[in-house]
């Protein structure tokens, strides 16, 4: 895991440092959104098609997106009662409260997730990050989330059925679609076809880490006071919470060391644009993903190592 991780930090230290030396702040920003839209929208379906067609789809693939959706439940509800009560003593705006528990729900099960799965437990792991993302965390930020989103901002207003759409438009989830099918019907596709998914998919994990790094801004370090409560239900509540509620669940070995690791997660980069569409805080969104993230290159192995020694 530490090697894993240092590898990861080394890209992500480059993308950062492309972000710090570019002459052109618009750029980097434009290349990143193409970055991930190439991932979002080709690279990342062509994974969804490869791994799941090629590995088998136990009880536990579909047990994950119940302990996902059970989790991440119970942390939203947790978190805006804690920003509620603590909404007046912090001397929070309603925009600052809702970046908060954004930030300290939802996690960063894909694009640091999914990599850190495969390196740790092999390259079919990525069907756990998979089903976890995207029949759980990402149905869940676009209703629930984006709600939240728009009661706290001052943006977009939600409107269920415009998030509907999103959800059944999105390209990883008809990837998803077309590798279970495959799976179910016991379907082998051609050698050159998953010769080329595979160099497809290859590109998916660096490609994501870089863009973390992109991501990454230098946050205002005066606010971290505010910060605190989300990082704390983020990264030590959510991963005892989801390891609980995997138990409960039946899971055991694998299946539930990844559920409990994807549970660790810092917070998700897509917050930044859940709080630009929404008119929430986007610099406490950016602190948060700045501080979680680095927090999590200490707690990941840590909670592997407690997961490891748990799990015999």
């Amino acid at each position: 895991m530490n090697t894993v991780l240092l590898s990861f930090a080394l890209i992500i230290a480059l993308g950062v440092g492309w972000r710090r030396f570019a002459a052109d702040a618009a750029a980097v920003e434009a290349l990143r959104s193409r970055i991930n839209a190439t991932v979002f929208n080709l690279f990342l379906p062509a994974l969804c098609i490869k791994v799941l067609s090629t590995t088998g789809l136990d009880r536990a693939m579909f047990v994950i997106p119940l302990v996902a959706l059970i989790s991440l439940a119970i942390t939203l509800a947790f978190a805006a009662s804690v920003y509620r009560l603590l909404q007046r003593p912090l001397g929070l705006a309603p925009r600052e409260t809702g970046a908060l528990i954004i930030a300290a729900t939802f996690g960063n099960v894909t694009y640091l997730g999914l990599p850190v799965l495969s390196e740790r437990f092999g390259p079919g792991a990525a069907g756990y990050a998979i089903f976890f993302d995207l029949f759980a965390s990402t149905p869940m930020l676009w209703l629930a989330g984006v709600a939240l989103a728009a009661h706290y901002g001052s943006g977009a207003p939600f409107r269920l059925d415009a998030a509907l759409r999103t959800l059944l438009g999105l390209p990883p989830l008809w990837g998803c679609a077309v590798g279970v099918l495959l799976s179910v019907g016991h379907v082998t596709l051609p050698a050159s076809i998953t010769h080329a998914l595979g160099l497809l998919a290859g590109l998916v994990v660096p490609l994501m880490i870089f863009s973390i790094g992109l991501a990454l801004q230098m946050p205002k370090i005066d606010r971290l006071k505010a910060i605190w409560p989300a990082l704390l239900i983020k990264m030590a509540l959510v991963p005892l919470l989801t390891y609980a509620v995997a138990r409960l669940c039946g899971l055991s070995g694998p299946p539930l060391a990844a559920v409990a690791l994807e549970g660790a997660m810092p917070t998700m980069v897509l917050a930044l644009l859940i709080a630009r569409q929404f008119k929430l805080d986007e610099g406490l969104t950016a602190l948060c993903i700045a501080v979680s993230t680095a927090l999590s290159f200490a707690t990941l192995p840590l909670a592997d190592r407690l997961l490891s020694v748990g799990l015999g």
